[in-house]
């Protein structure tokens, strides 16, 4: 249900021009040329089309959403503007498709919050990882357990609140993953969200 709601939310979005994003995790990736990418709720596709330019013909960039409205946008500015090295795909994060070691670097900005089995998301961050790949997430931390009437409803998640963890819990899943050394690199001060207190963070990390 939740899915159904942040679908519709998200196709609805494609067709603005508003800011869809609680982080830069780009700013922080350090893209290089020849690498494979992946951009989870890559949205419009702005982050997966500057990723392409930096990685060149040599490079790919793979954008992974699950709005029909944001793929479609993103396929036609690729299109616009002759992008070739680029893959759109519908997928949700928990089954991602694409092959397992695969990505120099998996980016994603505020959207595993999203997602209802967020183990299953980083467990797949690290299947599609190769050894040495890395990633660098932005994303949203609630500063207590969110109470169930909000987590069950999928209007709030939709809304990029309700379907936050805590910031033990959610480093606590990186860890399950396999990843090892975790990195914070930009952290924000609590703020409200809908019912609750989030904070925004970027963090950084690399599969051996």
């Amino acid at each position: 249900m939740a899915l159904i709601e942040i679908e519709n939310r998200y196709n609805k979005l494609a067709e603005s021009s508003c800011c869809l994003s609680c982080g830069g995790a780009i700013d922080y990736a350090h893209v290089k040329e020849g690498e494979i990418c992946v951009d989870l709720g890559s949205g419009r596709g702005t982050e997966v089309l500057r990723m392409a330019d930096t990685v060149g013909a040599s490079g790919f960039v793979y954008g992974i959403d699950i709005s029909d409205g944001m793929l479609d946008a993103a396929r036609k500015t690729a299109a616009k503007f002759d992008v070739v090295n680029v893959s759109f795909i519908k997928s949700e994060l928990e089954d991602i498709q694409i092959p397992d070691n695969v990505a120099d670097l998996v980016i994603s900005n505020c959207t595993i919050n999203h997602a209802g089995d967020k183990q299953a998301v980083w467990n797949e961050i690290f299947r599609i990882l190769k050894s040495g790949g890395r990633f660098v997430i932005s994303d949203i931390y609630a500063t207590k357990q969110i109470p169930s009437e909000y987590r069950n409803d999928p209007v709030a998640v939709a809304e990029c609140w309700a379907g936050a963890v805590t910031r033990d819990e959610y480093i606590d899943t990186l860890n399950v993953a396999g990843f090892g050394h975790i990195e914070v690199l930009e952290e924000s001060e609590p703020y409200p969200k809908g019912k609750v207190q989030v904070a925004s963070i970027t963090i950084a990390g690399r599969k051996r």
